[in-house]
């Protein structure tokens, strides 16, 4: 053996196996899938295979791979469990696995199947009209057009009710001035669904919030990607400015008539969140395990260290819990049961436990914690935003607190 070959003193060990599934179940929560959704599922786990390996140097660089997020449509897997003739249909259990593990392959591309699939195309399915989805539909679907979904405002995030941006109507056209931020995929090409007050008080709809198909190459249309993130880096989203974007009358879509419609899409993609978070965690739980596996300190694997074990039990314990709330989730939404507010309450709990798994895992691997290599840093970032997207802790928190007390404390 050469010189080279051997390793050099203090250092044993170059790199760690620290990104490999360990499928973790402890109680074999997932143990009884039905084949077509364990099929959708390793379409996942291959899809992630393929794309995966570029996404953490997408993520240092803050680049977006519109051809990895392209291919999930290509492998039909943007669909979501939206039910529409067009589209593949995904049992509430499938579209959970799917989106769980391309989360815990990555957090920007779990962004962007929430933004094409739960937001965009999900809003085309529920409100679009007939001429509409014939033109978006199958290319939103299979990932040859991009969607966005244009609802928070620069002053409107937990208040979006409140959004300023308007469409008024000026003869055959409606004409579109405003202003959008934190929206995937909004400078990406393709179309964006924005949801806008209706400003004309010679109409009766006049004051309501609906919803508007926009293509991004329309004069007036300027979406510039957000620079500065520190998590969820390989996805641009979108500043966005309407100076005065003038659409055809029928580019609202008949279906979304105010802004319970724009709830409707956003309890259906809470319980994607849920998914994703436990996507995230498992992602840092199962790095951390094989971390303490495979480092060795004061002669010993850190697995054998009775505060390591212990550190471990704590994830896992929270890892469950979250899979235990996910799988109820399907089960609840598949019998046609399923209230907002219980998809509230899932994701409520799993952010934050996704964050309590995180920390954990970061702290375990040590310095080695902070090195995108081993994973843990990136998730743990990723998991701040989806800890903010689709209702903060706090709104999550009121809503909850309004059902089981039957009072409001929202302003």
């Amino acid at each position: 053996m050469s010189d080279e070959a051997l390793p050099y003193p203090g250092q044993s060990v170059e790199s760690y196996d620290t990104t490999s599934r360990l499928d973790s179940d402890y109680y074999a929560v997932f143990a009884d899938i039905p084949a077509d959704d364990r099929a959708a599922w390793d379409r996942a786990k291959a899809y992630i295979d393929e794309v995966g390996p570029r996404m953490a140097d997408a993520w240092d660089r803050a680049e977006y791979p519109l051809d990895a997020a392209r291919r999930m449509g290509e492998m039909d897997l943007v669909v979501d469990g939206i039910e529409h003739p067009s589209l593949t249909r995904l049992s509430p259990l499938a579209a959970g696995l799917v989106n769980m593990e391309i989360s815990r392959g990555d957090g920007s591309l779990g962004t962007v199947l929430a933004v094409q699939g739960g937001l965009a195309l999900r809003t085309l399915a529920l409100f679009g009209s007939p001429e509409q989805q014939e033109k978006w539909l199958t290319g939103m679907a299979d990932g040859s057009v991009f969607g966005s979904f244009a609802l928070t405002e620069p002053d409107h995030g937990s208040d979006s009710v409140s959004l300023e941006t308007v469409a008024r109507r000026d003869g055959d056209s409606w004409v579109i001035r405003g202003a959008k931020k934190w929206i995937g995929n909004g400078a990406s090409g393709g179309v964006t669904f924005v949801w806008a007050r209706v400003d004309d008080e010679s109409a009766a709809e006049h004051g309501a919030v609906r919803c508007f198909l926009v293509e991004q190459e329309t004069p007036g249309y300027i979406g510039t990607p957000i620079r500065g993130k520190g998590s969820l880096r390989a996805i641009h989203q979108a500043h966005i400015l309407f100076d005065d974007v003038r659409v055809p009358l029928d580019a609202v879509l008949p279906g979304a008539k105010s802004f319970k419609d724009a709830s409707t899409v956003l309890y259906a993609t809470r319980s994607g969140v849920a998914w994703s978070a436990l996507g995230h965690a498992t992602a840092c739980y199962e790095a951390a395990l094989a971390y303490a596996t495979q480092r060795v300190q004061f002669g010993k694997p850190l697995a054998k260290f009775q505060m390591v074990q212990e550190r471990l039990t704590h994830m896992l314990e929270d890892l469950t819990a979250m899979q235990l709330y996910c799988r109820r989730l399907a089960d609840l939404e598949t019998a046609g049961e399923l209230r907002p507010t219980q998809a509230s309450l899932a994701k409520f709990h799993n952010t934050r436990a996704a964050r309590r798994i995180a920390s954990l895992a970061r702290d375990l691997l040590g310095g080695n914690g902070i090195l995108l290599e081993n994973g843990v840093m990136q998730h743990m970032a990723d998991i701040e935003a989806i800890h903010t997207y689709e209702g903060t802790e706090s709104v999550q928190a009121l809503l909850l607190g309004r059902d089981i007390t039957g009072m409001s404390a929202f302003v």
